[in-house]
């Protein structure tokens, strides 16, 4: 595990989205890296201008201020250029950071800038698929639904009576409760190093892949049950297929699809983030 100097140069490249998302997180992590390395700032305004930006890094440490989006943007243009092998990530995450935090980032901008530099790089595995994307916290199928929409409340009624009769005759009626969803199930077959874990022939509730750091990923398969739950059939292997009718899934923080038929294949300690020293 490689750790680093703060003497170290920096670049740092502010996603645009963090800027409006937490422009005072953003200041304070700034703050703290310009204070203890020779830091550049990139402030790009789209992807076109971030990719050029990470391009043109040359010897300095790429250091991404932004959320989940921000990270897996940066791990997927250095894997399609192949030099992930070769550098080391750091990331001070802003706006959404579940991912961030799911891999050993601290939540804070002072912590995550701190970690930055004092921290030691940790050789993390990736799942890359066919089309070339990379997952690197999760995978979910098929996507959690959205929240539903509230209802607008009924305004008070005014003076005119044909309101009032109508606002009388709406309140009247029973309210009528919001449907309990069912479970939304898919007829998928899931098949993890050539090996059938659940066929067409039975609905699943979700199928949820995750990467390791010994270069095998861990597949849960939840079917769909009536009555009591199902058990969960449980999985490991370097590659998983996943075949059915137009489904979607979702990346880390993107939906992707509709695709009938996608594998994904386990990149064993494919790209380095920096952590905390000790994690």
């Amino acid at each position: 595990m490689a750790t680093f100097a703060t003497s170290d140069q920096l670049l740092v490249i502010i996603d645009p989205a963090a800027r409006q998302t937490d422009g005072e997180s953003v200041r304070i992590a700034k703050d703290v890296l310009s204070a203890g390395a020779a830091a550049k700032l990139c402030l790009p305004e789209g992807p076109e201008e971030f990719a050029r930006a990470l391009d043109r890094r040359g010897s300095r440490r790429p250091v991404v201020i932004g959320d989940g989006r921000a990270l897996v943007r940066a791990v997927t243009l250095l894997h399609r250029q192949r030099e992930l092998a070769g550098c080391a990530l750091s990331v001070v995450p802003v706006g959404d950071t579940a991912l961030a935090e799911s891999l050993g980032v601290p939540g804070g901008a002072v912590a995550a800038a701190r970690a930055v530099l004092d921290g030691a790089e940790r050789r993390l595995d990736l799942l890359v698929d066919d089309s070339d994307g990379v997952v690197l916290g999760a995978l979910g199928i098929p996507p959690a639904p959205g929240r539903a929409v509230a209802a607008r409340p009924v305004p008070i009624a005014s003076g005119r009576p044909w309101y009032r009769s109508l606002v009388r005759t709406l309140a009247s009626r029973p309210a009528r409760l919001p449907a309990v969803p069912s479970p939304c199930a898919a007829r998928l077959r899931v098949e993890v190093d050539g090996r059938t874990v659940v066929d067409l022939d039975q609905p699943v509730v979700t199928v949820s892949v995750t990467p390791g750091t010994d270069g095998v990923a861990s597949v849960e398969v939840r079917p769909l049950s009536v009555g009591a739950e199902a058990t969960p059939l449980l999985a490991s292997g370097r590659s998983v297929t996943v075949t059915g009718a137009d489904f979607r899934y979702r990346a880390d923080a993107a939906v992707s699809g509709p695709v009938r038929r996608r594998t994904w294949r386990v990149a064993e300690g494919a790209w380095g983030l920096v952590l905390p020293a000790g994690r």
